[in-house]
């Protein structure tokens, strides 16, 4: 297997962090790392969308020659062949539980935080046409949603339940990526700062970055 990875970006981020708390080794081990430049405009040329149906990373060619897109996707692929330890649920319950979580943590965090840097950290510019309204108008909303977030952590230890899943990974990868912008926690939010805590000391908190 070929992963397509692109480094700091928090999509492809996601993979590695995955990766990591599955313990899959990807630079010696069965998944072998293909670096995209995306300042040099690797994932645009003919051959990588050609392969990847879309000039985006992360993409994960599988033994069969097929290529997917689409972190969460990976994700569970990836589960599906390395199934311990669980990340996406072990009964119907739990795994729409980990689901939930993890489509708000994408839709109320990660993408807004992901849009507040793209559109405003000068660096970027040379990617893409920067909207300052777009970035502080996902800030805000982020910002709104940290409360949300912060109940939540208050009840669960973890962002899902009693152990870390999917869910956590997308949520911390993308309020990682807004320290871009300098995003930060209000002191009231002392919840999420534990669990920020918690997560930064583990392993997978560097993989990608």
């Amino acid at each position: 297997m070929k992963l397509y990875d692109a480094r700091r970006a928090p999509n492809p981020r996601r993979v590695r962090w995955f990766m990591a708390e599955k313990g899959i080794d990807g630079e010696d081990g069965p998944i072998e790392i293909v670096p995209v430049d995306f300042f040099a405009g690797e994932h645009k040329t003919p051959e990588y969308v050609a392969r990847a149906g879309l000039p985006q990373a992360p993409a994960l060619t599988m033994p069969c020659g097929a290529t997917i897109t689409e972190s969460v996707a990976i994700c569970r692929y990836l589960e599906s062949l390395y199934p311990e330890p669980n990340m996406f649920g072990r009964d119907a319950r739990e795994t729409a539980q980990i689901e939930m979580w993890t489509r708000r943590a994408e839709m109320m965090a990660a993408t807004p935080l992901m849009l507040a840097v793209r559109h405003g950290h000068p660096a970027l510019a040379a990617l893409e046409t920067q909207v300052p309204e777009v970035a502080d108008n996902n800030r805000q909303s982020a910002e709104r949603a940290m409360s949300f977030f912060n109940r939540r952590l208050g009840e669960s230890e973890w962002l899902a339940g009693d152990r870390i899943t999917l869910a956590d990974g997308v949520l911390f990868i993308g309020m990682d990526f807004a320290r871009m912008v300098k995003f930060q926690l209000k002191p009231e939010h002392a919840n999420i700062a534990r669990w920020l805590e918690a997560i930064r000391a583990r392993p997978s908190a560097t993989a990608g970055a």
